[in-house]
């Protein structure tokens, strides 16, 4: 829901009551009475004058009260109209912003492994949740791929993918193979498939292994139908998001009981669940909040998802985000996440 959703929308005295509710709210985690706004709004305005004003504001559904206190507490459309018209996001500070850039630019050859890197810094800099995922449609080249023998019939595959990616896998044999021999096996596929792409490179392996099953020795056909196996894998990894400082939440009370942090620990690890609300925003221009039931979902009912886009020259786009509860800190988390999509995309196309 939209903050144009609104029927009527409060007075410009009222929108300054509920921006100090909000940003208080937000603050303590406690409802907010009459007093406090008189004092924090800067407002010359009588307690009485208060709540005929917050009277307005939750006839509007932009707050309520709970039942144990007078004071009131926002609303999911309380929320939505702060976000869209009534915040004053701060940007981080130039050393953040350094600091941001430093850690996103160190030397990782991996692309899971710097996504892993960048959904810690969202986690640690927003205190939340941080996610990220892998690259969607990303284009994998072999470049190069080396086998080193090890004990109790194990190879390591050196595989070297699009220049700058490398992974290890260890490979599981019936035999022990000679040095030559896995020399003479990684020779034939970095002859033949070199800079073709890995899913093209697992097809033709296939089909050659066919065509040169009687000039080819035994050896070698076994070591090339595993490493085919290897590079599938190499292609398609597990995790399509990595999820980090999912116990951040535990800090929130609102979040913190033990059923409702086993339900989101659950929606947690539902890869289906979260990669469609990450797809929502991959065609986003900038960052999009999900507001309690905006995500769609009846277990992040509580919850914000801030998300942002990234892309790269040829064209692979991934998303990056934070999860945390609705009472969280936007004016601060949206710039942050705005800005690291940004300094991740600059650092994926070097």
């Amino acid at each position: 829901m939209s903050a144009e959703a609104i029927s009527t929308p409060p007075s410009e005295r009222a929108q300054q009551l509920l921006r100090v509710l909000i940003q208080r709210y937000i603050r303590e985690g406690q409802p907010v009475g009459s007093r406090t706004l008189s004092k924090d709004s800067g407002l010359d305005l009588s307690p009485a004058t208060i709540r005929n004003v917050m009277s307005d504001l939750e006839e509007l559904g932009l707050v309520s009260a709970p039942h144990t206190s007078a004071g009131r507490v926002p609303t999911p459309l309380g929320y939505r109209l702060f976000v869209d018209t009534l915040v004053r996001y701060r940007q981080p500070t130039s050393d953040d912003i350094d600091l941001l850039r430093s850690q996103i630019n160190r030397k990782i050859n991996n692309a899971g492994a710097l996504v892993a890197s960048v959904s810690n810094l969202l986690s640690e800099f927003t205190h939340l949740a941080g996610v990220v995922t892998i690259p969607r449609g990303q284009h994998a080249a072999l470049r190069q791929i080396e086998f080193l023998p090890l004990s109790e019939n194990r190879i390591l595959a050196i595989i070297v993918i699009n220049d700058r990616e490398v992974q290890n896998r260890i490979l599981q044999t019936d035999r022990e193979y000679s040095v030559s021999e896995l020399q003479q096996a990684a020779n034939f596929i970095n002859e033949h498939y070199a800079g073709s792409e890995m899913l093209q490179v697992r097809r033709r392996i296939v089909s050659d292994l066919e065509d040169t099953r009687l000039s080819m020795n035994q050896a070698m056909r076994d070591i090339i139908e595993v490493a085919q196996t290897v590079m599938e894998k190499a292609t398609n990894p597990a995790g399509e998001f990595v999820l980090a400082g999912e116990t951040n939440l535990m800090n929130f009370a609102e979040l913190s009981d033990v059923d409702t942090l086993r339900r989101l620990f659950e929606a947690f690890s539902r890869k289906r669940l979260m990669l469609d609300l990450l797809d929502r925003s991959i065609n986003a221009d900038g960052v999009q909040v999900f507001i309690g039931a905006e995500s769609g979902y009846g277990i992040l009912d509580d919850c914000s998802v801030v998300t942002a886009p990234y892309e790269l020259d040829d064209g692979t786009i991934g998303v990056l985000g934070v999860i945390g509860p609705t009472r969280m800190a936007y004016d601060r988390v949206v710039p942050i996440v705005d800005i690291t999509a940004r300094l991740l995309r600059t650092a994926m196309s070097s």
